[in-house]
């Protein structure tokens, strides 16, 4: 059955310079937060130090998008 794509897709694709973005920006999230952020695995944060950042880069990019 058809999906109405005519071969590939871009969803869910995203470049290095994407990723990188992403990462330096939830760094410096957590930073602001005071949470210790390591590079690589960070499995050992808590889920309220981890919410935290990314609800922090939410409320970010809201404020982001109401001053444009």
């Amino acid at each position: 059955m058809s999906n109405g794509n005519s071969g590939s897709s871009n969803k869910g694709v995203m470049t290095q310079k994407g990723r990188d973005a992403l990462n330096r920006f939830k760094m410096e999230s957590a930073s602001e937060l005071g949470v210790d952020l390591s590079q690589g695995y960070n499995g050992d944060l808590t889920s309220r130090e981890a919410g935290s950042i990314g609800g922090r880069m939410v409320q970010k990019m809201i404020n982001s998008y109401k001053m444009q």
